[in-house]
């Protein structure tokens, strides 16, 4: 997994970064779907308060953003990483102590900052300052740990309910930020040379022409549609399957493929990814969650080969996210992009599944799903111009 110009130390990275991710995913963004229900059972708090506490992780995660990439440009995402493993446990320790729905909510604010500086935009970047502009391969890499949070943290986190309580499952996740990822992250990653740190007010260097201005603001917008998609899909998956005539179980059945399709195409992509520009792999990425929304979206051919498609779709779209910006902007000032990017692209995903829960309840799960392959397919098109356009 090292590339010739990674640093001393260098091979260790992507696995390292890589046990990162499926920690720091399992214990934020997918905590919940096991979490949750327990939560609201033993509380007596609402259960869309208690899911809106991702939403606000998220937001504040999207805040954090653009500081944690000057900071990861500046002095390396050693330290940054670090920290962000820290946040993350004093997030998760405040969850899990919480005794009212305020205290919750501030948790996951905490946690949410942390989720800035460790989850696949930090992890990113720190590629970038690693590998320079070979940074590619390892980024795909990454993303094949990453495909396998939910896999692996669900049932671990199902298993620690049953045992420990859910106030016992975030108190040991936390253990494992403060006491294992911290520690290994510090030490182990590969000590990049100080820069001094990036105070632009532009977007993401002080540098950019006007035609790269251009193309960063279409990338945001790209990246900002596709995670309106992906995260009010992710949702109400379940929801928009039920609401076609599928049973409960035949749903869950049919979402379960997600998480092996992305893992599939990310290995499509590590075998010949290397022939297309990152732009073009964007593009082709666009296409097929378009395919796959749309098909759902008429119900048109099986369920299942719909959201095959658009997980694929998305298992892909992951790597380009992160090798696009490296490509258009360069090594020099990629994390500080990457920083500039992920900001409206979290705020947007932490509001939309929450929007599209209110168009649900006016104009029905059928239509929101409509919706979303309008611009799924919009999104299809502004990708496959921005390939055109390099």
């Amino acid at each position: 997994m090292e590339t010739a110009s990674a640093p001393p130390g260098g091979r260790i990275a992507v696995p390292l970064l890589g046990i990162a991710q499926i920690v720091s995913w399992g214990s934020s963004f997918y905590l919940l779907a096991v979490l949750a229900t327990p939560i609201s059972a033993d509380t007596g708090w609402p259960l869309a308060w208690v899911v809106g506490g991702g939403s606000i992780g998220l937001l504040c995660s999207g805040i954090a953003a653009p500081f944690v990439g000057r900071m990861i440009d500046g002095f390396g995402g050693r330290p940054t990483m670090a920290v962000g493993s820290l946040l993350m446990g004093a997030g998760l320790a405040a969850v899990g102590s919480s005794t009212g729905l305020a205290s919750y909510l501030l948790g996951w604010a905490v946690l949410g900052v942390g989720m800035g500086a460790e989850l696949y935009d930090a992890a990113f970047s720190t590629l970038g300052r690693i590998f320079g502009a070979s940074a590619r391969r390892a980024i795909t890499n990454l993303t094949l740990f990453g495909g396998f949070a939910s896999t692996v943290c669900w049932p671990l986190s199902a298993l620690a309910v049953e045992h420990v309580g859910w106030r016992g499952a975030c108190f040991a996740y936390a253990a494992a930020q403060v006491l294992v990822m911290a520690p290994a992250l510090f030490l182990l990653l590969p000590r990049e040379a100080p820069k001094p740190p990036i105070t632009t007010d532009s977007a993401g260097a002080g540098t950019m022409s006007s035609r790269e201005r251009g193309t960063f603001l279409l990338l945001a917008a790209i990246l900002m549609a596709n995670g309106a998609v992906q995260t009010t899909v992710s949702v109400h998956l379940l929801t928009i399957l039920q609401d076609q005539g599928m049973a409960l179980a035949a749903a869950v059945a049919v979402g379960a493929l997600i998480g092996p399709s992305q893992v599939g195409a990310r290995v499509v992509e590590m075998l010949v990814g290397d022939r297309l520009h990152p732009t073009a792999t964007l593009a082709c990425a666009g296409a097929l969650v378009s395919v796959g929304t749309v098909l759902l979206a008429l119900g048109a051919g099986p369920a299942a080969v719909a959201v095959v498609l658009y997980a694929a779709g998305n298992g892909v779209w992951s790597i380009s996210r992160g090798t696009v910006p490296l490509a258009l902007f360069g090594p020099a000032r990629y994390p500080v992009v990457m920083g500039r990017l992920a900001a409206p692209k979290l705020v947007v995903q932490a509001l939309a599944p929450f929007i599209a829960g209110l168009v649900m309840a006016q104009a029905g799960p059928g239509m929101t799903l409509k919706v979303l392959a309008v611009v799924a397919a919009a999104n299809a098109l502004v990708a496959a111009a921005l390939a055109q356009k390099r």
